[in-house]
């Protein structure tokens, strides 16, 4: 990687406050009375990755979301058959 690709890529993280970020979470591990097992776990609860647990209710959330909207459109579709229906008793009465 040349001179110049490194300034643009440094220039990149700067102006999107990514430096400062790790910055900050660099210093709150430094001033971690107990440091954790692992830095990078430590490093990515600060950055906001969520634990296993935030992950499994995520998905089972996703999972409920996705039977209701399927129950939803299953209903959809039978109010427009009962619709299409009524419609269709009605102009031949």
């Amino acid at each position: 990687m040349s001179e110049s690709q490194k300034e643009t890529f440094r220039k990149y993280l700067e102006q999107a406050g990514a430096i400062d970020v790790l910055v900050k979470v660099l210093v709150q591990l430094y001033e971690e009375p107990s440091k954790p097992k692992t830095a990078l776990d430590y490093i990515k609860q600060c950055l906001g990755s969520p634990t296993p647990a935030e992950y499994e209710a995520v998905v089972a959330e996703r999972d409920g979301l996705q039977k209701q909207l399927e129950e939803a459109n299953q209903l959809i579709a039978e109010l427009q058959s009962r619709v299409q229906a009524l419609e269709a008793a009605a102009e031949t009465a």
